[in-house]
């Protein structure tokens, strides 16, 4: 991410097109990771059973953030609005957020700045 705090309060991330969830009734989101290596690809035409989607379930903190990924609030406006859902519990806010947001951008690749 960026160096410059204020700055990294200002990126604005969209949910990644390619990429496929859900959201049961409680909020709670599913990611499908596609298994589409090739490793994985020959073990299937083995008749292995390797699931062609891994399943990665978010807790209510991560669901509440990845539903607030819309394109258009800033990294602050998603603080902010976890702040007033979960209160104090959420603390310290913008160092967990933002080590949250970098993760599931750079590893994951869930989400991308939308504000190039």
């Amino acid at each position: 991410m960026l160096n410059n705090g204020k700055e990294a309060l200002n990126i604005i991330f969209k949910i990644s097109d390619n990429l496929k969830y859900e959201v049961d009734k409680e909020g709670i989101v599913t990611i499908f990771e596609k298994q589409d290596h090739r490793i994985q690809k020959f073990f299937r035409k083995l008749e292995f059973r390797i699931p062609e989607y891994k399943k990665i379930t978010m807790d209510k903190y991560g669901s509440y953030v990845f539903l607030q990924i819309d394109g258009t609030r800033t990294v602050k406006d998603i603080g902010k609005n976890l702040e007033v859902k979960y209160g104090d519990k959420v603390y310290p806010l913008y160092e967990r957020l933002l080590l949250f947001l970098n993760h599931i951008e750079v590893n994951c690749h869930y989400i991308e700045k939308a504000n190039l």
